[in-house]
């Protein structure tokens, strides 16, 4: 049952990945309660955080906010910090896009801290692009470009697809 859990997880994530998100909403459910029948409570977190992605991206935004928000309990209470992060960016990210513009700071700020102790460029990247993102929401360019130069450099560095996201960023009026 583990493995399916996991196989199941990773399977909603691909769904996600194509935009299938109703197959991907159920994969994800279905791993979910395979975990917590296991009481796999680190597979429950990664179920949850890809979950809280999938409903982001058909708008139920509370329910995503309630499953990242389990899924960040749950990396804290065991101690997983990457998952936290994980979970801090996917927070902020979600902010950002219901125009909770300093929240999704806070959450970003507090994603960068924990991925930067760890060395974890990925998110590293991530909370900075997210930190930029919330400044041009408020429309304040001047403070927008350090993070999204800093995430840039990051994803070239690591050769992640975000760094052309962020060049189109960058290249937007004002910056």
């Amino acid at each position: 049952l583990h493995d399916q859990a996991y196989t199941l997880n990773s399977l909603g994530v691909v769904q996600e990945e194509t935009g299938d998100y109703p197959a991907a909403a159920a994969s994800q459910q279905q791993a979910l309660a395979l975990f917590r029948d296991l009481g796999h409570r680190l597979g429950q977190a990664h179920a949850l955080n890809d979950l809280g992605l999938v409903q982001q991206q058909i708008g139920d935004y509370p329910a995503a906010a309630a499953s990242h928000q389990q899924a960040l309990d749950l990396f804290d209470d065991l101690g997983n910090l990457l998952g936290q992060a994980e979970a801090l960016n996917r927070l902020g990210e979600l902010s950002l896009r219901t125009s909770a513009t300093a929240q999704a700071r806070e959450q970003h700020t507090r994603a960068l801290a924990i991925a930067h102790d760890i060395c974890a460029a990925p998110e590293e990247a991530r909370a900075l692009e997210g930190i930029g993102n919330s400044h041009v929401q408020e429309g304040n360019p001047g403070q927008a470009a350090r993070p999204l130069r800093q995430a840039l450099t990051i994803y070239q560095r690591i050769g992640a697809p975000g760094a052309r996201r962020v060049q189109e960023t960058l290249r937007g009026p004002n910056l």
